[in-house]
């Protein structure tokens, strides 16, 4: 298996499958929200994932964009190989990966994720 897919399988077993493709560059494109650098997630659809469903979908954001995991659980999902931020706030996000990042965060802070 390819490095960089093992993080989507991964992502997509746990969003309950919600894996579609892979985009372009690494982005990867969720079936019930979008593809993660070219499309804003709606707040009503983010609600429907489950906290686990959530992490992965935002952490992946960072994932594609060299985001170098300090946690455990991070680095047991997604691959640390070529990673360059180790501040998740020096991470490089276009305008649709800094709105969905940011609206992710709020779900899981009304939906009380741990």
């Amino acid at each position: 298996m390819a490095t960089g897919t093992a993080p989507k399988l991964v992502a997509a077993a746990l969003a309950g499958g919600t894996l579609l493709a892979a985009g372009p560059a690494m982005s990867a494109c969720f079936e019930l929200i979008g593809c993660t650098d070219s499309q804003y997630f709606s707040e009503a659809q983010l609600r429907r994932l489950s906290c686990d469903s959530l992490w992965t979908v935002r952490n992946t954001i960072f994932h594609e964009n060299g985001y170098c995991f300090q946690t455990a659980k991070g680095k047991a999902v997604f691959s640390n190989v070529g990673c360059k931020y180790t501040v998740s706030g020096n991470v490089p996000l276009n305008k649709y990966e800094r709105a969905n990042v940011e609206r992710v965060r709020a779900v899981e802070a009304r939906k009380r994720c741990g």
